[in-house]
Formats: C-alpha cells, sequence, structure tokens
C-alpha cells in the first residue's frame, strides 16, 4: 500500500515523540507501524518500537478477508483509553494485516480481538496507545475511547466508565453471558438523485424505476440525505451508503451536492460511509481526470468507501480478455494500490436469466427455488450496466472472481429481479457468489421484513445485509433487524 512507502519521512519525528514519552495515539495503520514491519509493507521495516512482525489474515480459515465491520474486545489489562467500553460492546474494524500477540510483546497489548485467531486490538504503554480498530467509527463506544485518550479525568469520561461497567455487571448476570465475536453488519442504504425540481432526496424504486406510478410521476421522495442518514445513525445502523444514482456523468469533481452531503454527514454520523456513483476516470476541457482523483475527493469529503459500479464490468471483461492478468490501469486497482482494498467496493447490479439445463450456457448455474415463466428449473444472473439498463454475457460470479483478483475488498451484489418487492434476498445469488470469493459480500435488494436478514444470514455467506425503503418508510426499524 502506498502507505508504507510514504510514511518513512515521519519516521524521526515518530520515534522522536515516543521515545521522549510524548502522548501519541495510532489508529489502524497507526498501530501497525510500530511493529518491527509488515507483510503488506514490501520489506520496509516498522519503527520497531513493538517487538512483531504485521501479517496477513489467513483466507484458508474460510472467513471473509478483509475483516470488516463490529467486533468485541477481549481487555487484558484496566486502562483509561477502554474504560468507556464493556464486555459486549463492539468496535469497528476493517482491515486484511494484523499483529499477533506473544510473550515478547505482552507489555504492551491492551486488548486483543478474534477473528478466527486472537490478533493485536489495543496497545498502550505510557502515554502511547493504539488501536487497530477506527474508535472514530465506532460510534458513541468509539467517542469514549477517544476521550479516554484526550480527557481521561473529564466527568464525560468517568460517567462513560461507570456505564460501561454497568452494562459489563449486566452481560456477566445474565444467562446467555456476553454475545462476542464479529457481528453481522446492517446497512442503510440511500438512493440519491435530483429530483425535477432540482432538490436531492433520498428515493427508492421498484425494479431500479425511481418515479411515482401516477400523478406528475415526479422522483420518488423519501427525505433528505443528511437527515435521513443522521436518523440511521442514531437508530444503530453499521454502516451508511449513499448511491448517487444520477451524479455528473461527464464531470464528478462539479458534483458538489454530493460532496457537501458527504461533508455534512460525516460531521454528525460516526459509522463507516460508503459512496457510489461517478467513481470513474474522466476528460473535461481538455483535461483528464483519473478515478483515483474522483475517489481522493470523496474520501476528502468524509466517504470511508467508494463504490464502482459499470467500470468494474468494463475492468473484468478487459481482465478475463487478457487471459486474467492485471495491469494496474482500473479503477478498481489505482484506488485499492493507494487507499487499501478495504476503501473498494463493486456494486454488482445482475438479472436472473432462466434455463432448461446449466448445459445451455456457459455461466454458473443454481437450480432455482421457484421455476421460471415456462417452468425452467435453472438460471444464472447476468450482469448489467448502466442502471440495468444494458446487459453484459458475464455472470455475477464472473464478476465477483474477477474483481476480488484485480483488488476489491467488499461486494455490494444488488438483485434487479428483487428491488423493491419486499419479498426477501435472492438467496440463491448471494449464495453462489459469497461462496466464489473471499471478500465480504453484501445482500441487497428485495428486503421486506426482520426474517429476511435472518434467512440470509443463516442460509449464506453474506457477512452484511442492506436495506433502503423499509427502513425510509419506518416499516421495519433497524432496531427490529438487530
Amino acid at each position: 500500500m502506498w502507505f508504507w512507502s510514504t510514511w518513512h519521512t515521519l519516521y524521526p519525528w515518530l520515534l522522536y515523540v515516543l521515545q521522549e514519552g510524548n502522548p501519541f495515539f495510532g489508529i489502524c495503520l497507526g498501530l501497525q507501524l510500530l511493529f518491527e514491519g509488515s507483510d503488506e509493507s514490501g520489506g520496509r521495516e516498522g519503527l520497531g518500537i513493538i517487538r512483531g512482525k504485521v501479517g496477513q489474515f489467513d483466507t484458508a480459515r474460510g472467513l471473509p478477508v478483509p475483516h470488516i465491520g463490529w467486533n468485541t474486545l477481549e481487555q487484558l489489562n484496566s486502562s483509561d483509553l477502554l474504560s468507556g467500553v464493556a464486555t459486549s460492546d463492539r468496535v469497528y474494524f476493517v482491515h486484511s494485516y494484523r499483529a499477533m500477540p506473544s510473550e515478547a510483546n505482552a507489555d504492551w497489548v491492551l486488548a486483543t480481538s478474534s477473528y478466527g485467531e486472537d490478533f493485536v486490538a489495543a496497545v498502550c504503554k505510557g502515554a502511547a496507545m493504539a488501536t487497530q480498530f477506527h474508535p472514530e467509527k465506532s460510534g458513541s463506544i468509539g467517542l469514549n475511547i477517544l476521550r479516554g485518550f484526550l480527557e481521561p479525568d473529564s466527568p464525560e469520561a468517568r460517567e462513560a466508565a461507570a456505564a460501561a461497567n454497568q452494562r459489563t455487571l449486566a452481560t456477566l448476570s445474565s444467562v446467555n453471558g456476553a454475545n462476542k465475536g464479529l457481528a453481522r453488519r446492517v446497512i442503510a442504504c440511500l438512493d440519491v438523485r435530483s429530483n425535477d425540481q432540482g432538490d436531492l432526496v433520498v428515493t427508492k424504486g421498484d425494479q431500479y424505476d425511481v418515479r411515482e406510478k401516477s400523478g406528475d410521476k415526479d422522483v420518488r421522495n423519501l427525505g433528505k440525505p443528511v437527515e435521513l442518514a443522521a436518523r440511521y445513525f442514531t437508530e444503530g445502523a453499521d454502516e451508511v451508503a449513499f448511491l448517487n444514482i444520477t451524479g455528473f456523468r461527464d464531470c464528478p469533481l462539479e458534483d458538489l451536492p454530493m460532496l457537501q452531503v458527504l461533508q455534512s454527514a460525516s460531521e454528525h454520523v460516526f459509522v463507516p460511509l460508503t459512496v457510489g456513483g461517478g467513481i470513474r476516470g474522466f476528460s473535461a476541457q481538455g483535461q483528464d481526470y483519473s478515478a483515483l482523483t474522483v475517489a481522493s475527493e470523496y474520501f476528502r469529503s468524509g466517504a470511508d468507501k467508494v463504490s464502482i459500479g459499470s467500470d468494474a464490468v468494463d475492468a473484468a471483461e478487459a481482465y478475463y480478455a487478457s487471459g486474467c492478468t492485471t495491469t494496474g490501469s482500473t479503477a478498481i486497482e489505482q484506488i485499492s494500490q493507494v487507499y487499501g482494498k478495504q476503501a473498494v467496493v463493486v456494486s454488482i447490479d445482475p438479472r436472473k436469466v432462466y434455463v432448461n439445463d446449466p448445459s445451455e450456457t456457459k455461466h454458473t448455474c443454481v437450480k432455482t427455488l421457484k421455476p421460471g415463466p415456462n417452468g425452467e428449473q435453472w438460471c444464472w444472473w447476468q450482469c448489467t450496466v448502466k442502471g440495468g439498463r444494458e446487459g453484459r454475457d458475464m455472470d455475477a460470479v464472473e464478476l465477483a472472481k474477477a474483481i476480488e483478483a484485480l483488488g476489491a475488498g467488499e461486494i455490494m451484489l444488488n438483485c434487479i429481479d428483487n428491488d423493491g418487492t419486499g419479498q426477501g434476498f435472492d438467496l440463491g445469488l448471494v449464495g453462489a457468489v459469497s461462496s466464489a470469493v473471499t471478500i465480504p459480500v453484501i445482500a441487497s435488494s428485495g428486503a421486506g421484513a426482520p426474517k429476511h436478514f435472518t434467512e440470509v444470514f443463516r442460509e449464506t455467506g453474506a457477512a452484511a445485509a442492506l436495506a433502503a425503503g423499509i427502513f425510509h418508510r419506518r416499516e421495519v426499524s433497524i432496531d427490529e433487524v438487530k
């Protein structure tokens, strides 16, 4: 990653800060650089303050990598930093590499977490502290942690510590004990576009049609983006996704309303924010702009992840046409190289195609739970571009494998057939894709009740599930689902 090739310019200053005992707080890579080195660094050394080397999670354990989501902590020592965190509280992780606890670094390790194996989640010695997780994206619990570093003696910090102690005591007295480990994520999705009056609104389509069926047939208006995002944060959403379904297609950097939405939302929403729509290279006024340039502007405005759609299909087609070789020229590769694979989500928009027998097509087929219109027993899922308006000769499993090879860190798996129906996720589709890749898959399209989330988590390898309309219209609350 780009970070490991550039941070050495800060090496002398960081070493001075740590050796002099000045306050230091590192987050994610800020923890990893304290160790002796990382497999991700291309052989470059770390600061060597803590013994041990950072290595990648082992995908052979059958768990998706990156490790993305909300996990619990096992606190090994008491500290001001984690005094506001209870046994059952969860914090937000997003990383592919981790440091391991050992006797050699036991004097530093403050807390561990578990993802197929125990890894270092927080370290502390004197005034130097660091976390593998992101407190700034861990909601109110994360704000307690930041307060534990900045204002450990404040009334607010003492109040947070007392509340955490009460939550821990309640957990210990519970018949079921602590609910520990990585939780499946519940994501609130906001489809954002301009209506006919030019206002930016949250809308929701039925099989991607966002206009009202009667009256003036205006764009369906379900609320204002920033207000809804803040509401979902308060209600407990694990992440919020903004999908700009119109965008400034010719010049994404001029999409000031969407950038302003991100900036405003990030001031009030302390969980991860994903933005999609227009994340691609383009030319304007005689100047070329790369997808990386566009993504960087969204990251600076408050996004944690960017979602790539149609361009990912083009990249996958080129990948297979070249004999499955990578060139470093695609948006997926450029962005993941600089910001890490966990920052790149690919949104797949497939449509079901029925066949009588798998021998009729070269594509990956699954036996359907419901027969097709002519009694067909099998189907595959055709990838589409341009908002579902154009199909390509590629199936969803093929695309998923290609974008994983290109460096994507997560898949947002939609289903045009199920969109807006409220009949549940396409379990066959989610199962086929999640079993074909080692990166996390977000199930999308079709949620109408809490049981649909339960079904997709129990019957497939989905790491998260997403809904929009049922949350916007308050038909189902996020708390009900969780």
